[in-house]
């Protein structure tokens, strides 16, 4: 009788985590980014042994600009149409044009990266709902999603997310078309801080050269 009772009471709340899916707490966190106005976050970005580090301003609905610490002074915004980065190192700005489904760097974290990877992207946990440690040691505790792409139209085959207790992303990393491995981590996320749309305004020094469509020709 113990044993029954004990089964009965255990009962619902197995039956409750079984509810929360992996589709379930990813749209949990699509919800969370759906109602987030900016927010800025230190940003590391990893590619192999390539290693990008600066600070993010994100305003929706699409307006996105990292200014560089490493490399120094290096400066990227896009406002979802147009991606603009200028390389002081080698004095040239590169212009490019975005198109529909283009990913870019931070433009995974908002609401329309997130609407993108639903419609686009398998959803599953990576090795269930229990919340692990980010790092070895970490006090930042995250669940980790697994999404694997529908089709080859997309920039990653495999991204993994791993999101904090406040459904905030801190962790994006993505398996490219090509197999390579990148990796972005979003530190110190700050959320609905007021930032003004004059913050993404950014002109290149007129003595930088100039190179558009550096990653490919624009469709018509």
């Amino acid at each position: 009788m113990l044993v029954l009772l004990g089964v009965v009471s255990v009962g619902p709340a197995l039956f409750s985590q079984e509810l929360l899916t992996a589709q379930r707490f990813f749209d949990a966190v699509a919800e969370r980014y759906a109602g987030i106005e900016d927010y800025t976050a230190q940003i590391v970005m990893r590619n192999g042994d390539e290693r990008l580090e600066g600070t993010l301003f994100y305003r929706r609905p699409n307006l996105i600009r990292i200014d560089f610490s490493r490399p120094a002074d290096q400066v990227m915004v896009s406002d979802g149409t147009t991606l603009l980065v200028h390389v002081p190192r080698y004095n040239v700005t590169l212009e490019q044009e975005l198109r529909e489904r283009q990913e870019h760097v931070g433009g995974m974290a908002t609401a329309q990266g997130l609407r993108l990877m639903r419609a686009n992207y398998s959803i599953a946990y990576l090795e269930g709902p229990t919340p692990v440690p980010l790092d070895e040691g970490s006090q930042t505790m995250v669940t980790r999603l697994r999404l694997d792409w529908r089709n080859t139209n997309e920039g990653f085959r495999q991204i993994v997310l791993s999101i904090d207790e406040n459904n905030v992303i801190r962790r994006v990393e993505g398996i490219t078309a090509g197999y390579e491995e990148v990796r972005f981590d979003f530190r110190d996320v700050r959320l609905n801080q007021s930032i003004p749309v004059s913050r993404f305004d950014y002109t290149p020094p007129t003595s930088a050269n100039r190179l558009r469509n550096f990653l490919y020709e624009q469709e018509g």
